[in-house]
């Protein structure tokens, strides 16, 4: 097949659009939308997100050495937008977007009520990478919107609408096409 060559950048799509809340004491707490998250470590649980030093949150980030990350649904993904090109610096993005915020229980930024989860981090290292500086965190807290839980205490993620980010565009997660070890599982079995 034929290819075209491109100049080194990252085409690594799609990826989750995450909002992330942070803030510091006495001031009001702000969201910057991250699309550069990504999880690094099962045990302990850390994640990873990258943030260039010219932004309003890179500061606060860095004093705190704390901050939630947000999942996004189509139903926020107007605001997520919102609070990724609008700056903190003179902007109450909670009160423009009308996002309600959520009590953390382990870090004192607060979290968006309206996500189905909240990652409640803590800062373990930041590295300097060029443009962006990435902030390794450990996640200390976990909590979910009871909406997305069924009867018996299942938390149904996948029925929450969640948004990728890809080349420029927002898209909601669709059609589920296998799960976690179905080409390897014994055929005759049904693959969900």
């Amino acid at each position: 097949m034929a290819r075209q060559y491109f100049k080194p950048g990252n085409m690594l799509y799609p990826v989750p659009a995450v909002m992330v809340s942070c803030g510091r004491e006495g001031e009001k707490p702000n969201i910057i939308t991250v699309a550069w998250a990504g999880t690094i470590c099962s045990s302990p649980a850390m994640l990873s997100i990258s943030v260039r030093p010219e932004r309003y949150s890179h500061a606060i980030l860095t004093e705190t050495k704390e901050f939630v990350v947000n999942l996004v649904t189509k139903d926020l993904v107007y605001a997520a937008d919102y609070c990724g090109v609008k700056s903190g610096r003179d902007t109450d993005k909670y009160k423009e977007m009308k996002l309600t915020p959520s009590p953390s229980k382990f870090v004192k930024a607060p979290g968006i009520g309206e996500s189905p989860v909240n990652l409640e981090c803590r800062v373990t290292e930041v590295k300097k990478l060029g443009t962006h500086d990435l902030f390794l965190a450990e996640v200390v807290g976990v909590s979910v919107n009871e909406k997305f839980m069924d009867e018996n205490g299942k938390f149904h993620l996948n029925s929450t609408g969640l948004v990728a980010y890809s080349h420029g565009g927002y898209f909601e997660l669709g059609k589920k096409l296998g799960s976690f070890g179905y080409s390897v599982k014994k055929k005759g079995r049904k693959h969900k």
